[in-house]
Formats: C-alpha cells, sequence, structure tokens
C-alpha cells in the first residue's frame, strides 16, 4: 500500500463526513467510548503519528508526542485537522524509500505505516457514520488491501465484514467475536 491508497482512504472519509458537520457529534462512534467527534481527532492523532515515525525512523519506540485538538473546536475543524495529517503522512509516505524502516511495534516499512494509516480511517470511518447513523461503506478494495498486509492470516470472505471481524467490530458466522486484536505492520526478522 502507499500515499494513493492513504489519499483515496482521506477521499472517503471526507465524502462520508462533510455533509454531516451539522450533525450531534458527541454521540458515541459505534462501539466506541469515544464521541464521533473524539474519534475523528484520533484519526489525525494516528496519522501524524505514523508520519512522525517515517520523518524521524526510530528504530525501537515510538516519539512521545501527541496531536490535541483544543476543546470547543467544531467537527468542521476537525475534520480540516484530520485531513491534513493524513496529508502529512501521504507525503511522508511518497518521499519514503521502500527500505526505509520505523518503528511500530517492529521494523515496519512505508507499506505497513500506509496500510496502518488507511485501515485507521476506515475502520473509524465506519465507527463514525455507526454513531451518526449513516449507511456508508467505502469500496470493499481498500479493505481488502489492509486485509491483505495487516491481518494476513484473516478468514476469507467479504473484505469489509472480514476486516471489522478482525477489529472486533462485527461478527462471522462460525467464529467468535473477537475482544482483542492486533495488527502485523512490522515485517518478519
Amino acid at each position: 500500500m502507499d500515499h494513493q491508497d492513504l489519499r483515496a482512504a482521506l477521499a472517503e472519509l471526507q465524502l462520508a463526513v462533510a455533509p454531516q458537520l451539522d450533525a450531534d457529534w458527541s454521540v458515541p462512534a459505534g462501539g466506541l467510548e469515544w464521541s464521533c467527534q473524539e474519534t475523528l481527532a484520533h484519526i489525525g492523532h494516528d496519522l501524524l503519528a505514523y508520519a512522525g515515525q517515517l520523518a524521524a525512523r526510530p528504530a525501537d519506540r515510538y516519539l512521545p508526542f501527541d496531536l490535541t485538538v483544543r476543546p470547543g473546536v467544531d467537527p468542521a475543524t476537525t475534520l480540516q485537522i484530520a485531513l491534513a495529517c493524513g496529508e502529512l503522512l501521504a507525503l511522508a509516505l511518497a518521499a519514503a524509500d521502500p527500505a526505509l524502516r520505523a518503528w511500530h511495534w517492529g521494523p515496519a516499512d512505508p507499506g505497513g505505516f500506509a496500510a496502518m494509516g488507511v485501515a485507521e480511517i476506515l475502520l473509524h470511518t465506519h465507527d463514525i457514520a455507526t454513531g451518526l447513523g449513516l449507511d456508508r461503506t467505502p469500496p470493499p478494495g481498500l479493505w481488502a488491501a489492509v486485509l491483505a498486509r495487516l491481518f494476513p492470516d484473516a478468514p476469507a470472505g467479504d473484505p469489509v465484514r472480514v476486516l471489522l471481524w478482525c477489529t472486533g467490530r462485527g461478527e462471522l458466522p462460525g467464529l467468535a467475536r473477537r475482544e482483542s486484536w492486533g495488527w502485523k505492520a512490522a515485517l518478519p526478522a
């Protein structure tokens, strides 16, 4: 996965939530404890953190910084922040040498960071859409690419439903709902 996939996911985020900026964003985002607005800020936080990791290339830790969205910011501004953080990650991905490695619980390549960024956007857009009562799911191609990169042992099936199951957000016939999970962005040694 790469910067183009990330920008496609960002476009889907904007398509899904921009028409809903006058809604009540204080409601929980799907099954999360965060509100829809806190979840949108979280997307920005993670995308910025991934960009920082790629830029600094630490080998053994996450950089100790956080994105803080100031209290009282409206959903439109929070969306603008999340999209800006996403663009910073896209620029870092576009500039990164494919051989670059940076920390994410091991040495992750730019493709791993792209996949994590896309996953954060897709999954949390789904959470927000659920919280706001929307019936919108981004196209399955991005979901399938995330599964292939971050969940190589995932069961077969509809990529949207499978990724939701892999991340504890859904159920699949014959499989117990996941209570904990983790993706594999780091490359094997």
